[in-house]
């Protein structure tokens, strides 16, 4: 049987789950009666949202007129920004992709950016031409992009997922000019962890790539990083559900069950061999993944940490790119800083948690790495409560990142002042044709990570695309914005942010603390700092209670004696009163943009 490995890239919302299901349709892998859209995307985030988080691999079985059968390993691909570490891992378990662009909308920014990442895996890439039946849809400038910007010289396939046009030449593409892998099954085991799960029943499911050798029930196996011995206990390939077999050959996809109870052991890029013929070839497996945003995580609850520990230890296992440590904060108690790709994938990380594990969580302010260089030492700080002594400082460094940003040529004049709000410096501005215009920008990340993505959506009435890439730290005129509330600095709501912008957000957030955190019975100032000076300040007046109401009349010196008597009492109060800050005001830190 002849196998043919491949994924499906695109940019967001092109139609790459649409195509999956019409492939598993053509192939027979799916009945009509178990149809459904998006059918690869099981996680109820991903249907609700409309939107692929997690790769995803399927076997299908096809067999051409001339009577020769193949074994088709299908992985689909997410197409946001901040799951391209997911697109890498599903690259390096493939030969081939289908490249697949909207025929209304064009070349968008994360196109470019996944077939940047194919061409450095050395993948054939087949390009799709899809939603060719709308009304809306511009073949031949599409046609142009492809040709012009991407610089791919084949034929693309004209195609509409949702109608079923081209399908059959799209089979036949893959079989014709997809390569056929090359390993043997007679070397020793080489196989390839690009996805891991956690069943409660089984232990750790392990999906991975073989690239030489065999693997069956019985076989002594090793993880070459944690050096790990299990025995295996199933293996078997995915149709949707899981199909057990009685072994996987050099360049099958596939499934490992080996009662693996220790999440530790399995690291997704890593390398299984058999312990008794280990192979001498390492693969290289992946660049290990770098977080960009930071954000603290809290229980509601502070009995629920151990259950958040656990639950983060077996969400990282489907999530290779989340990265967890613990915390104590002053205000809000144990909890965890986590660091995520970007504000998409702290979003669906915390309701993952909410939805699989069924954890109320508070969540801080996100916010980068800087790297602090003080007259002592150079730190790299992650949390804003770790900010050294300004006397210290010598110089602050922020992350920037080269954003990629293609747009209609009527909404650039928008496009390029949201830019330089943010703190843009414009590297390049050229014309992908008449219509369309792409626009490189070096921007701090911090500037980026909330609302940007919104507001560019915004401003160009959602016909731009945003895509980035990390290009290294460089200094900035940054501060520590802290937080008093009663003359008490509340950690969590500590951010580092440019000087420029410290007194617009000061008063944002005294102005937003006034009106979430209730009234006590004595005067709450709400104070915002920056090196040692209050540059802005709200008050929560107090409650008043009537002291007079008993008074009916005579001599008012026993009316200021009452009077006198409640203002000692409250001075008492503010000295020695605290103040409950209710979680909302937590979710507010969430909202500040511009």
């Amino acid at each position: 049987m002849e196998i043919r490995n491949f994924c499906i890239i695109a940019h967001i919302d092109h139609g790459k789950s649409t195509l999956a299901d019409r492939l598993l349709e053509f192939t027979g892998t799916i009945s009509l009666r178990e149809m459904k859209d998006q059918i690869m995307d099981g996680m109820e985030l991903e249907r609700e949202r409309g939107i692929t988080i997690k790769a995803k691999a399927v076997r299908m079985q096809y067999t051409d007129p001339a009577g020769t059968q193949y074994m088709l390993n299908l992985i689909d691909t997410p197409g946001h920004v901040d799951f391209t570490y997911e697109v890498s891992r599903a690259l390096a378990a493939c030969e081939g992709a289908l490249l697949v662009v909207d025929a209304s909308q064009g070349v968008e920014a994360q196109t470019l950016a996944n077939t940047f990442l194919a061409r450095q895996a050395k993948l054939k890439l087949i390009p799709i031409i899809n939603k060719v039946d709308l009304p809306t849809a511009d073949v031949d400038h599409t046609y142009q992009q492809i040709h012009d910007g991407l610089e791919i010289t084949d034929e693309p396939i004209l195609a509409s997922a949702k109608s079923g046009i081209g399908i059959k030449d799209i089979i036949e593409a893959i079989i014709r000019d997809i390569p056929p892998p090359t390993g043997s099954a007679a070397d020793p085991l080489s196989a390839l962890i690009f996805d891991s799960s956690y069943d409660s029943y089984r232990g750790v499911i392990i999906i991975c790539r073989v690239f030489e050798g065999v693997i069956k029930p019985g076989m002594k196996i090793t993880f070459m990083s944690s050096l790990a011995e299990h025995e295996v206990l199933e293996v078997g390939y995915m149709k949707l559900k899981m199909f057990p077999v009685s072994q996987l050959s050099a360049g099958e996809v596939g499934y490992i069950v080996a009662g693996i109870k220790d999440i530790h052991d399995v690291k997704i890029g890593d390398t299984v061999t058999e312990t008794a013929r280990p192979t001498l070839r390492r693969h290289h497996g992946y660049k290990e993944v770098k977080p960009f945003v930071f954000a603290g995580m809290y229980p509601l609850a502070s009995s629920d940490y151990d259950l958040l520990k656990k639950s983060l230890e077996k969400l990282r296992l489907s999530d290779s790119s989340l990265m967890y440590m613990p915390e104590t904060s002053v205000a809000l108690g144990f909890g965890f800083r986590c660091g995520f790709l970007g504000s998409l994938h702290l979003e669906i990380v915390k309701e993952r948690l909410l939805r699989e594990f069924d954890l109320e969580l508070l969540i801080t302010s996100p916010n980068v790495i800087y790297r602090v260089t003080t007259i002592k030492s150079v730190t790299e700080i992650d949390n804003p409560a770790r900010f050294p002594d300004y006397g210290d400082i010598i110089q602050i460094e922020e992350p920037y990142v080269l954003a990629t940003i293609i747009c209609p040529v009527e909404y650039l004049g928008p496009v390029l002042d949201l830019c330089q709000k943010r703190r843009g410096t414009q590297v390049e501005l050229k014309y992908l044709d008449p219509k369309v215009v792409i626009l490189k920008y070096e921007l701090p990340l911090a500037e980026i990570i909330v609302g940007y993505y919104d507001s560019l959506k915004s401003v160009s009435k959602g016909y731009a695309s945003f895509d980035y890439e990390h290009i290294g730290l460089r200094p900035g005129d940054l501060v520590r914005l802290e937080i008093l509330v009663n003359n008490d600095v509340v950690d969590a709501f500590s951010v580092i942010t440019h000087k420029d912008k410290a007194q617009t957000m000061a008063h944002f957030l005294t102005e937003k603390l006034r009106e979430i955190i209730p009234r006590q019975m004595f005067q709450i100032p709400i104070q915002a700092r920056v090196n040692n000076k209050i540059i802005a300040r709200e008050n929560i007046a107090a409650l008043r209670k009537d002291v007079l109401a008993k008074c009916y009349g005579g001599d008012i010196s026993r009316k200021r004696k009452l009077l006198e008597k409640q203002k000692e009492g409250k001075k008492r109060m503010r000295t020695f009163g605290r103040v409950e800050i209710p979680p909302e005001a937590f979710i507010a830190m969430l909202k500040i943009n511009d």
